[in-house]
């Protein structure tokens, strides 16, 4: 989605004006409200990414109890 303003400078007016004026047309359009708002919005997962992760931890976890029991398991040593 774009939103273009549209600044022309008149025959009299310094640099500094035209940016003010400027300046003042993006904060009126919301434009930068917008985008800020909506800049580290993370989507949700979709059903099957959530199905695949949750498998992966059944399938991790069935792993660890089968080698825990079989006593090949090797633990590992706690860091601080």
């Amino acid at each position: 989605m774009t939103i273009n303003i549209e600044i022309k400078k008149s025959n009299n007016e310094n640099p500094s004006s035209l940016l003010r004026r400027f300046q003042k047309k993006v904060q009126e359009s919301g434009i930068l409200h917008r985008v800020r708002s909506i800049r580290y919005n993370d989507r949700d997962l979709s059903k099957l990414k959530v199905k695949r992760a949750k498998l992966k931890k059944i399938a991790g976890t069935i792993k660890y109890d089968r080698a825990k029991r079989l006593g090949t398991l090797i633990e590992r040593k706690k860091k601080r």
